[in-house]
This record gives C-alpha cells, sequence and structure tokens, in this order.
C-alpha cells in the first residue's frame, strides 16, 4: 500500500522513487514488524491473560517445566499480525511469491489457532488430533505445491539444486516438485514446532534463516548477481526480501516477551504457520538443501523424536517393552534431563544455529 502511494507521489516528487529500492523496503518492514510487536505485545498479553489463554503443560514432560502452567500462549498471533500488515504495507502487492508465501503463513497460522484454542478451552495438552492437523497442513502444502508447479516459467524453477557444486542440479518434473515441495513446508513448519519447547529456542533460529534468506532472495530475484553466483535466476523472487524482513523484525519483537522466563508463548499459531513460511520460501528460491543446513537444529530435533518414537515401538515390539535412546525427546528436553539449564540448552542452540547459517550463506560463493 505505502508502496503504491510512493509510486503515485514519485510522479510528482523524485524523493519518493527510493521507495522502488528493495533493500531499503526490507529495513523498513523489518522495523515496522518490530515496532508492531513492540506497542501490540503488552495488550496481547493482557488480553490473553484475562482471558485464561494459558499454556497446559504436560505432565510427562520435565518437571521444571510445570511452573509454566497458565503463561498466556498464542502469543504467534502477535507475529502474524505484524508480518501480514508490514507486508501490505511495503511489499508489491502485485507479486504472486509474496501471496503464496502469505497465505501459506496465514492458513497455517489458522491450523495452529485452532490446535492452541482446543488445548486452551478444553485444558488438554494434545490440542487438535494429529490427524486432522496433518490433513489441514497438507492441504494447505499441496496447494502452494501446484500453484508454483504451474506457475513456474523455467525448467530452473523446478530443479534440485546442490550447493557447493557449480552445475549439479537434478530436473524433478512436475510430479517430482510437487512432491519435494510438499514434504519441505509441511515438515518444516512441524518441525519448528517440536523446537518451540523452551524460552526463546525456536524463534531465534527462525530470525537468523529469515535473514539470510533475504540475502538468497535479493541474488535469486536479481538476474546479474543470480547469474554470476550460478544460482538459478527466478523474477519477482527479490520481493520476498520484504516478506523475509518483516518475519525477522517481527520475531525478534517477540522474543523480547518470550525471553526467559517467558511472558508468553507463541503456541502451534506461530510454530506452525513460521516454519511453512520458510518452507515455502525455500521452494521458491530453490534453497531447500540450504534449509536444511541452516536449519539443522530443527532437523536434528525432529530426527530425535521419530527415531525415539520408533525405538521405543519396535522395542516394545521385539521384547515386550519399550526402551529410549534418550531421556526424553525432543533433544533439548534431552538435555534438560542431563542437567543443562534451559538458558544454557538454548543459547547454545543459538550458537549452532549461527554457525550453520554461516555455513548456508557461504554456499553463495563456495562453489
Amino acid at each position: 500500500m505505502l508502496l503504491a502511494l510512493a509510486q503515485w507521489l514519485a510522479q510528482d516528487v523524485r524523493f519518493f522513487n527510493v521507495f522502488n529500492y528493495i533493500t531499503l523496503r526490507t529495513l523498513l518492514a523489518a522495523m515496522t514488524a518490530l515496532l508492531i510487536c513492540f506497542a501490540a505485545g503488552p495488550g496481547v498479553i493482557r488480553w490473553l491473560a484475562a482471558k485464561k489463554i494459558g499454556q497446559a503443560v504436560r505432565t510427562d514432560g520435565p518437571q521444571t517445566h510445570l511452573v509454566k502452567t497458565g503463561t498466556p500462549t498464542m502469543g504467534g498471533v502477535m507475529i502474524l499480525i505484524a508480518i501480514g500488515v508490514t507486508t501490505l504495507l511495503w511489499a508489491d502487492l502485485s507479486n504472486k511469491y509474496v501471496w503464496t508465501v502469505l497465505i501459506v503463513t496465514l492458513g497455517y497460522g489458522i491450523v495452529g489457532w485452532y490446535d492452541d484454542w482446543k488445548k486452551v478451552v478444553y485444558r488438554d495438552p494434545k490440542g487438535l488430533s494429529a490427524k486432522w492437523k496433518y490433513f489441514w497442513q497438507s492441504v494447505l502444502g499441496l496447494g502452494a505445491a501446484l500453484f508454483l508447479a504451474y506457475s513456474a516459467t523455467t525448467g530452473a524453477q523446478t530443479e534440485l539444486i546442490v550447493p557447493f557444486f557449480k552445475s549439479v542440479a537434478y530436473p524433478l518434473g512436475i510430479v517430482g516438485f510437487i512432491v519435494l515441495t510438499y514434504f519441505v513446508i509441511v515438515g518444516t513448519s512441524n518441525a519448528v514446532n517440536l523446537t518451540d519447547g523452551l524460552d526463546g529456542l525456536a524463534i531465534m533460529p527462525t530470525v537468523m534463516i529469515a535473514a539470510a534468506f533475504v540475502v538468497f532472495a535479493y541474488v535469486t530475484g536479481h538476474s546479474v548477481l543470480a547469474k554470476y553466483l550460478l544460482i538459478p535466476y527466478v523474477p519477482g523472487a527479490g520481493e520476498l526480501c520484504i516478506l523475509l524482513g518483516a518475519i525477522a523484525g517481527a520475531g525478534l519483537g517477540f522474543l523480547w516477551f518470550n525471553a526467559y522466563p517467558a511472558e508468553v508463548f507463541m503456541g502451534d499459531v506461530g510454530a506452525l504457520s513460521l516454519g511453512a513460511a520458510l518452507g515455502t520460501v525455500a521452494v521458491i528460491l530453490r534453497q531447500e538443501i540450504v534449509l536444511l543446513i541452516m536449519g539443522g537444529v530443527f532437523v536434528v530435533e525432529t530426527l530425535s523424536v521419530m527415531l525415539q518414537v520408533g525405538y521405543f515401538k519396535y522395542t516394545k515390539k521385539r521384547f515386550g517393552e519399550g526402551r529410549r535412546i534418550l531421556r526424553m525427546a525432543p533433544l533439548h528436553h534431552h538435555f534438560e534431563q542431563t542437567g543443562w539449564k534451559e538458558t544454557q540448552v538454548v543459547v547454545r542452540f543459538w550458537i549452532i544455529t549461527i554457525m550453520l547459517v554461516l555455513v548456508g550463506l557461504a554456499s553463495l560463493k563456495l562453489r
């Protein structure tokens, strides 16, 4: 909206042409989303507390987490509001990729909101059944995959790019691209949700990855830079910088209230939507493997749950009693059980994410 206004004013006042620069609008989007969260945060937290929308802590989790019972949850709503408003203000609303990511993000947010609502109303920590949650995630993921597959204008937009190699790319075809896109979006969404178990643990890696993807989006949408760096050129992808800047700004604003000891949790409404947003962006930019690298914490957390559940079921069937690989899953709870403090787990996982993000960024040049 503000971009359209600036372009109209630029017809008479040349100064307003500066708002055509993606870099400036990305910075403004990050600041706008940050300020929206700062401004809305206290009010949202008070409203959630007044409505008794508090976290229901699972009794089979770490006992130290029982003190968090009743802490306002569904704080991810403020993140979605900040992202939505900021994107509408600063992005080019004629860009199909902006709308694709925004719709997927808000769609997963609605699924997460209903899941959180069931947890709050019925005081059931399990929330929406896994079957229905997965169904609606699949509908949204497949919808995005189909749209991106059939709107692709070049073969490079449906190839699997292998980072750190100059010319290693595998043509996926329409079916392969749809399958990959579906798993990336749904998988990333659930991975972020599984990681969101400690104060600030999921939001900061999300901010770091979103900030790194700003660089990828800018060069991918720039024909000269894309050719120079030997990555696919995707016309219009640069506009995703604004949405990614909004995610980073909103995430930092939310972290202000989510830092230990958390005043609010983002809940599934935030975790599912942010994960889906990162997955969709990675697919558009053709950087799925880079997302796997930079989101290594999310990947390991997910694998820890899969291995724990699989091994428990296998040993129960084989030996009559279930056995565990870890003391508790996901992985962050295992480290808590070994004696690490919550803040130690969180900060150390942040440090790991910083290193992985740097490796991902290095893939732009190391080819």
